[in-house]
């Protein structure tokens, strides 16, 4: 019992800590309705091979990682592999241990999952039949068996059906369409897959890293390799390589966050403290947690720069953490704080009454002694000098578990506010926010804001505009046309004429393509996509009516 305690109450407080700084932001306060996931966490567990082929062995691993972006982007939270193994190392279980039904709830219940998605596959004759199912932790209820099949090559398609079938079960108001799931997983090969799955579960460094590029040499542009091999660099010290891997990851992919801290870990290894301070600002500028505030300042700092302020904001944003106190009497001291210096270092030794360093710092504090590298710059300064010349602390690790859990409880909180205006400014609201995930590449998260803003105002013409943007990008052209028809009935707009234009385009009618750009510049006649439509037209002979 001690123990199952001990890994539930280690993740919680990783989960629920960044929630103290993230209501500081304007516009965003907490409640008890925000304090927790709202019973939406979910745990995938590894397939069982039932192929009698230990080769396809990888198979079963892969179902959680796509299971868990899928899910994720269906607004679920769900628990990383890191922390799944972490809770079965702690429970005295191997990494590879399949558990029993009994074995799956102390699992869940250890790691507070509200579902646990079970399942097994089979494979013959070049085809993967898969069969899931959702267990209901709190009810322990389990559900019948979701099932679908396809050839081994279209591995995604199968994974991402039984993703939608397992957000429907948990979920039957989830309305984003499954065709949307089906397509969520494009441009990845199936060996790229294998290598990047193979490689995240590699016993070694070495073999993990050469999985890994060969996953990238397939698709060079792969988010969830090239930041797994960055953080296998990094774990070898390969500091510059690693940077260099992390910086492939656009910022606008999600994966972008974890990325820029190992930026600035990176760079901070090597002591380019400038690149790191970026890097950091980066990631605290859309989730100031305090793990990535405080390494801003502690990069700052390295520069000579007062970085009070931000070491300020960490302790305030976690104030049981004796390292931010420690760090923000160290700041103070190099200010000639020596009051502000005491305080925090007393709240340091408070929480860790061990910590010699603290210890040290106090004792010069007291002795209103200057660290050697303020005196040596202040050279008319007579105040003596201290021997001890203490150094602010980063924090090495990253907790992808407190940005998952800051970004869900963003999202909970974001909707709580929306829900109090007009429903055609929510509309407005969740459809920017649509556009904003399309421009990411996030089409299942785009659907999701679009669906909400629809039920919120069903004549948004902006919000059918953008639900047939989605639909063209997962190949559902009928539904596609049809949005964007119903949006340009409810109001003519730009966005819906072109979905129209080339859908027309796609099914070779040039002309019909042209009237529909035609009226989308009699819209906006410098509207750019729209020009650039025209050309696209003009360039195979088709002129505007």
């Amino acid at each position: 019992m001690k123990k199952r305690l001990q890994v539930r109450s280690i993740l919680r407080r990783s989960w629920l800590l960044p929630l103290i700084l993230l209501c500081s932001i304007p516009g965003i306060s907490q409640s008890s309705e925000t304090s927790d996931a709202g019973g939406r966490v979910v745990l995938v567990l590894p397939f069982d091979n039932r192929s009698g082929q230990a080769a396809l062995a990888w198979v079963g691993d892969s179902f959680p990682d796509t299971l868990n972006q899928r899910l994720t982007s269906a607004g679920f939270l769900t628990i990383a592999r890191e922390d799944r193994q972490y809770a079965l190392d702690h429970l005295g279980l191997p990494i590879d241990f399949r558990p029993s039904r009994a074995t799956t709830i102390r699992i869940a219940q250890n790691l507070d999952a509200d579902f646990v998605i079970v399942g097994s596959y089979n494979v013959a004759n070049g085809r993967i039949a898969v069969q899931a199912q959702v267990l209901e932790v709190k009810n322990l209820k389990l559900s019948a068996p979701l099932q679908d099949s396809s050839e081994l090559n279209r591995l995604f398609d199968v994974e991402n059906a039984i993703a939608w079938k397992a957000a429907r079960q948990i979920d039957p108001h989830f309305n984003v369409a499954q065709q949307t799931f089906l397509a969520a997983s494009g441009g990845v090969q199936l060996s790229a897959f294998e290598n990047y799955i193979r490689g995240t579960d590699a016993p070694t460094s070495q073999e993990r890293i050469k999985r890994l590029q060969a996953a990238i040499a397939a698709n060079p542009n792969y988010p969830a390799a090239l930041l797994a091999l960055g953080k296998a660099q990094y774990s070898e010290r390969e500091y510059d390589q690693a940077a260099v891997t992390f910086a492939k990851i656009p910022q606008t992919d999600r994966r972008a966050l974890e990325a820029g801290f190992y930026i600035g870990l990176s760079r901070f290894n090597t002591a380019k403290y400038a690149e790191a301070e970026s890097a950091f600002a980066f990631v605290a500028s859309r989730l100031p947690l305090p793990e990535v505030v405080n390494n801003q300042a502690v990069a700052s700092s390295r520069q000579g720069h007062n970085a009070v302020p931000l070491f300020q904001r960490a302790s305030t944003a976690d104030p049981n953490d004796p390292d931010y106190h420690y760090n923000l009497a160290v700041a103070l001291f190099r200010q000639g704080d020596f009051a502000g210096a005491k305080r925090e270092v007393d709240l340091t030794l408070k929480l860790r009454p061990a910590d010699s360093e603290a210890a040290q710092l106090k004792t010069s504090i007291n002795s209103g002694q200057k660290p050697p590298a303020v005196a040596a710059a202040a050279a008319t300064d007579t105040t003596a000098s201290s021997d001890f010349d203490p150094l602010e602390r980063i924090r090495r690790t990253y907790s992808e578990a407190s940005f998952r859990q800051a970004a869900f409880q963003l999202d909970q909180m974001r909707a709580m506010r929306l829900a109090t205006l007009p429903p055609a400014e929510q509309a407005a609201k969740y459809t920017q926010q649509g556009h904003e995930y399309l421009t990411q590449g996030l089409v299942p998260e785009a659907e999701q804001e679009f669906q909400t803003a629809i039920a919120a105002d069903a004549a948004s013409a902006e919000a059918h505009a953008g639900l047939a943007q989605v639909r063209e990008r997962s190949g559902n052209s009928a539904d596609a046309r049809a949005e964007a028809q119903s949006s340009i009935m409810l109001h003519p707009n730009i966005p819906a004429y072109l979905v129209l234009a080339r859908l027309d385009l796609q099914a070779n009618d040039a002309s019909a393509s042209a009237r529909d750009v035609s009226k989308a510049l009699q819209l906006d006649p410098k509207d750019s996509s729209a020009q650039g439509m025209r050309q696209a037209l003009q360039a195979r002979g088709q002129s505007l009516p």
